[in-house]
């Protein structure tokens, strides 16, 4: 017997902040560097990222004009920690390019600058190396611009809980979070994706989920097989 649940996003959101409260996430010291770290986190843990940060800061490299006059074998050498070190030094020169393009490789903050985010981000996927999840993560976080930040925990989630199938696109799924929170929120998206991604690692889990202590348990359907 298959047990489904209409799907509630306001209602996760509450549950997951009442057991764990506000999440400290994205965590970087400028705008620049969420946008440093949104391309960086492609296919590798954020331990890896925060590595790759790490040496860019001891060389001098946390800002878009340094990335840009830096010699490719340094900044290589910089991003390695996080794994296909070449091919993510040609994605955030391309980023950087982009930021200097726009006139904002000074102050990264202003891209958005009297700039709405359909507006910003078919620009920001245009960019060689930027995708769907990476350009809304600039937006979210770097930006402040009110746009759901869709990623394989989210994915996962919801098709457990019964919510969506699994091959839902990434617009679909974008799309029926944001038809469900306020629409200018930015603080609510950021910490809904934040416990997404907080639920998905110590809970959710791709091959070991630990339904019988997960806060969701109640109303997913995934759960209810595994009674």
């Amino acid at each position: 017997m298959t047990v489904e649940f209409a799907a509630d996003w306001a209602w996760l959101y509450q549950r997951l902040s009442e057991c764990w409260g506000v999440q400290p996430w994205w965590p970087a010291d400028s705008a620049f560097e969420v946008m440093v770290g949104a391309i960086l986190t492609q296919n590798t843990a954020w331990t890896n990222v925060e590595k790759a940060i790490a040496r860019l800061r001891a060389a001098n490299l946390l800002t878009a004009p340094a990335i840009l006059a830096a010699k490719a074998a340094v900044l290589e050498d910089c991003l390695r920690p996080a794994g296909y070190f070449r091919i993510k030094a040609r994605r955030l020169l391309a980023l950087v390019q982009f930021l200097v393009d726009q006139g904002c490789a000074e102050k990264p903050e202003n891209l958005a600058k009297g700039l709405s985010a359909p507006v910003l981000r078919p620009r920001l996927l245009a960019v060689h190396g930027v995708g769907e999840e990476t350009a809304d993560s600039i937006l979210l976080y770097a930006l402040d611009l009110p746009v759901m930040v869709v990623d394989s925990y989210t994915r996962r989630i919801a098709s457990r809980l019964g919510w969506v199938t699994p091959d839902i696109s990434y617009a679909a799924l974008q799309r029926a979070i944001d038809t469900q929170l306020p629409p200018r929120d930015v603080a609510r998206r950021k910490e809904l994706h934040a416990l997404l991604v907080q639920l998905g690692k110590d809970y959710c889990r791709p091959r070991t989920p630990r339904c019988g202590s997960c806060p969701l348990n109640d109303r997913c359907a995934f759960a209810a097989t595994k009674a």
